[in-house]
């Protein structure tokens, strides 16, 4: 058996629900007494039959669960139908209809006394070796599930092999299992639930699944708020789809567990990728072995919410299809579209809360974003079914980004409302990215990495090519690109490319050769593996969670960042004189205006972070023992001094490009807050402990190509000082700036006695460097000092002085 951790990595409370019967509860060691059936399941019962049979007699809801169903594993999800009206947690984008609040796998299992037992299921530890002197017996001996509820049978179906019980008020009570997760209840700060305005709508059972429908009403911060929640019941497949093993070089979402057996001295993580279970229709295999395209036996259909607005429907579509090419190079045609919903007189059993149907969901909200959460199976990783979240207001950020980043290319992008063409396709993309997401694909961050960024302006290459390998990334739109170039949409625009296809081969691909050997099949994907990539360094995949290699970052394009950056503001430099004209609406405000210069600000932001990644950065590329490389290298020294040459160039001299007076006077006033702000987080990125390990390590691994501390230092402090010989007037931002990189260098030397983390660079040859740095700009003030004449610089400087002398003295830095 397995275990696995649920739903947000939380651990479930686990209680027992004696139900009530006859009035009053049962005792737990009496023996339940059977009724005869059709004293329970009177004739005025409303029955259907499905998974579980459901019997509502009155007031009260009876399920019929077969022997045949008993310790088979159910997959319980629960989801809001229609959400407590202004209850939203903008943090954590729950609250809304259509949220996943909970995800379980539970048995039903015979018990003593007449009873049945719901238990649930973990799936974190796995042995399958049920030889006599294997791990198995041991594990079973410490893996008993949790008992969770226990019912008493009511009475037995006159077949003898089905089981009745009321579960009334275990569906009408606050639970763990059915609804909402103890997490997410917290979140929302929802506290007990008010029973007398807590009901069951309505149970419909279906072949596979069962659906339950209530409404709970609970307080919260002293007023009630209810939901419409929907809760349904699935069977997994009783023969589990074959799990494909995850590879770090390949970007999936995974499961993973403790496994006893694969190590025969130990215990291992294994994992397995999430992924759909394709496989050719009965009667194709043959076809498909020859390498001929076939459909697949349940290809992956998403439906389209009823609440869409009609217009972005066929983008919606679109987007799903774009998928078909890459699956295609997995052996399958038709493998994966969409459908609007059937209506009611189409399919009166159609519902967006049935879990067997995976859907493109919109949300009326004001998030700016979308996600594509895919539900799968614990035991095997494969995803049995997703709902793409598609909040509204993700069309005003869509908007923003394609207006700082497309506008001096695109004449449609030069206006506050876009037309509904333009709108469509953005949409198109966000909703492809996030269809990725539910094929298993996991963002790869390194993709963009990839691509020269000279290429980007080239007309016919990027026509062609596309701005990344990977719809995946967050690539955005073609910064890079200059108006002289003449680049059209496809130049512009993210689209699925060579990364994304080699990922859906590589997860899809069927291999029946390989059935009953997986120690084969993993040699066989490794090997795959190492040659595709090693042919091909536009299939790397570079892990968003590698946060100091400067090749995967988010919203970045090119193999260069400093030339990319370069690029991206003299586009910006572009809009800022148009601002004002291109963000004007006949009768509004310059509410509009603030928006997108706000946009602009946020945008030059992410060129100067871009680059500071590279300074002090590391590269990591996973390798196994049988590929060539290194795993960890670093930029070297030119790399790094050439992107301190651009932070000196383009945010060290003030760039009053950017700081517009007529942006001031038409309202926009927290441009100064908000670049003092900059400052100090581009210099805390600088001259911080991060940097310094990193320096440190690059000299211990490569003293030749590496970035000596004291060089460090010297470079930084001449981008920061850089006019202090010119005797000019230093204006109010540098001298701010100036200020901060001070105030930096001096806490490092303040912090040598703190325990912990930052105690360490007492250690290391830092302090000294900082003390000789902090000693180089009191030289430089002092022999320069001088030559100003106006008032603001003067004291500036007097000021700076003061601080270095007191941080050098023994009072400043007691024990130095």
């Amino acid at each position: 058996m397995l275990r696995i951790t649920k739903l947000l990595g939380i651990a479930l409370t686990f209680f027992c629900v004696e139900s009530l019967a006859q009035g009053g509860i049962e005792r737990r060691d009496s023996t339940v007494k059977i009724r005869p059936y059709r004293e329970i399941i009177t004739n005025e019962a409303i029955s259907q039959r499905g998974l579980l049979g459901i019997h509502k007699v009155g007031d009260r809801f009876l399920i019929e669960i077969p022997d045949s169903l008993l310790e088979r594993p159910i997959f319980v999800v629960c989801r809001i139908t229609k959400a407590a009206a202004h209850l939203r947690v903008l943090k954590y984008s729950i609250g809304y209809g259509g949220d996943l609040l909970n995800q379980n796998v539970i048995c039903f299992s015979k018990g003593p006394s007449n009873r049945i037992f719901i238990r649930q299921l973990s799936y974190f530890e796995k042995s399958v070796d049920s030889s006599e002197n294997g791990m198995y017996r041991s594990f079973k001996a410490s893996d008993l599930q949790a008992i969770v509820a226990s019912f008493p049978v009511k009475t037995i179906s006159p077949n003898g092999f089905n089981y009745v019980l009321d579960c009334t008020d275990y569906l009408n009570s606050d639970n763990n299992i059915f609804f909402f997760d103890p997490q997410i209840k917290t979140i929302l700060n929802l506290g007990p639930i008010q029973s007398d305005k807590s009901y069951i709508s309505f149970i419909h059972s279906f072949p596979e699944n069962t659906e339950i429908a209530t409404v709970k009403t609970y307080t919260c911060v002293g007023e009630l708020v209810t939901y419409e929640l929907n809760t349904s019941l699935i069977l997994l497949p009783a023969s589990p789809m074959r799990e494909r093993e995850f590879d770090p070089r390949v970007g999936y979402f995974y499961s993973s567990y403790l496994n006893f057996d694969r190590n025969p001295q130990g215990t291992e993580i294994s994992k397995a990728i999430r992924r759909w279970r394709l496989e050719p229709k009965p009667g194709y295999w043959e076809n498909y072995l020859r390498g001929e395209l076939v459909e697949p036996k349940k290809p992956i259909v998403f439906y389209i919410d009823p609440a869409t607005p009609k217009k972005w429907v066929p983008f919606l579509i679109a987007g799903v299809k774009d998928w078909q090419k890459a699956f295609e190079k997995a052996g399958f045609k038709n493998a994966i579209y969409a459908r609007e919903a059937p209506t009611k007189n189409e399919d009166s059993t159609w519902s967006l809360e049935d879990a067997r149907y995976s859907a493109i969901v919109y949300k009326s909200s004001e998030i700016k974003n979308a996600s594509g959460p895919p539900l799968s199976d614990p035991r095997t990783g494969e995803i049995l079914e997703s709902h793409i979240n598609w909040y509204h207001n993700i069309m005003q950020l869509l908007h923003e980004w394609y207006f700082v980043q497309a506008s001096p290319i695109d004449p449609r992008a030069r206006k506050m409302e876009f037309d509904d063409s333009l709108m469509g396709n953005l949409i198109k993309f966000v909703i492809t990215h996030e269809v990725g997401h539910t094929l298993g694909l996991q963002h790869n961050f390194g993709s963009s990495s990839t691509i020269p960024v000279d290429s980007l302006r080239d007309k016919m290459w990027v026509e062609t090519n596309g701005i990344c390998p990977s719809i995946m990334d967050y690539a955005r739109f073609n910064y890079v690109a200059q108006p002289e170039d003449s680049i059209g949409e496809k130049g512009i625009f993210p689209r699925i490319g060579k990364y994304d296809e080699w990922a859906i081969e590589w997860g899809y691909r069927c291999f029946p050769e390989f059935n009953n050997d997986p120690k084969r099949e993993s040699e066989y994907l490794n090997q795959w593996v190492k040659n595709k990539t090693a042919h091909d360094p536009k299939l790397w995949f570079g892990s968003q969670g590698t946060t100091d290699d400067p090749r995967t970052q988010s919203e970045d394009l090119g193999d260069n960042a400093m030339k990319a950056g370069e690029y991206g503001i003299r586009n910006l430099k572009r809009i800022i004189p148009n601002l004002i004209f291109w963000t004007n609406e006949a009768g509004k405000d310059y509410t509009g205006l603030k928006k997108m210069y706000v946009a602009v600000y946020e945008q030059y932001s992410r060129y100067i972070f871009h680059v500071t990644r590279i300074i002090g950065g590391f590269l990591y590329n996973y390798k196994r023992t049988d590929e060539p490389g290194n795993v960890i290298e670093f930029p070297n020294k030119e790399q790094q001094k050439i992107a301190i040459k651009f932070l000196t160039k383009e945010f060290f001299e003030t760039p009053y490009w950017l700081l517009d007076k007529k942006m001031y006077s038409l309202g926009e006033q927290g441009q100064y807050i908000t670049f003092l702000d900059l400052q100090k987080r581009v210099i805390g990125n600088l001259i911080s402990n991060n940097k310094f390990r990193a320096v440190l390590l690059a000299q211990v691994n490569n003293q030749k190509l590496s970035f000596p501390l004291d060089e460090y230092f010297s470079e930084i402090t001449n981008g920061v000082f850089s006019d202090i010989s010119r005797g000019h007037s230093i204006d109010m931002i540098k001298r701010n700036l100036q200020k901060t990189y001070i105030s930096q260098l001096v806490s490092l030397l303040s912090a040598k006695s703190v325990s912990g983390e930052q105690n360490e660079i007492g250690l290391t040859d830092v302090l000294p460097e900082v003390r000789a740095c902090l000693k180089q700009i009191l030289n430089s003030v002092n022999k320069n000092l001088p030559l100003y004449s106006d008032k603001a610089s003067v004291n500036h400087l007097e000021e700076i002085r003061i601080r270095i002398k007191f941080a050098l003295s023994d009072k400043g830095n007691p024990g130095s």
